[in-house]
């Protein structure tokens, strides 16, 4: 995969164009902010986005409500200092 450095401007003026591109000829853009990186455009790739993984983890999520292996509002919050 190629990966090209583009600026905000040039991303916000040609985002359709982009994505197309990024997508059939599998570019991956980095986008730049004031010379920093901000975004990271690629398209993705059909063994990153298989619902039956997402399938696996929602059913583990019920199994450990079930279990009870939950933190309540309260406890995360105390967790994190707020």
């Amino acid at each position: 995969m190629t990966t090209k450095a583009i600026g905000i401007k040039e991303f916000r003026n040609n985002i359709t164009k982009l994505w197309k591109e990024s997508r059939k000829k599998q570019i991956r853009y980095i986008v730049m902010y004031h010379s920093k990186p901000i975004l990271d455009i690629r398209p993705v790739d059909e063994d990153d986005f298989i619902l039956e993984n997402f399938a696996k983890e929602i059913e583990q999520a019920r199994e450990d409500v079930r279990l009870g292996k939950v933190y309540t509002h309260e406890e995360v919050r105390k967790k994190l200092g707020l």
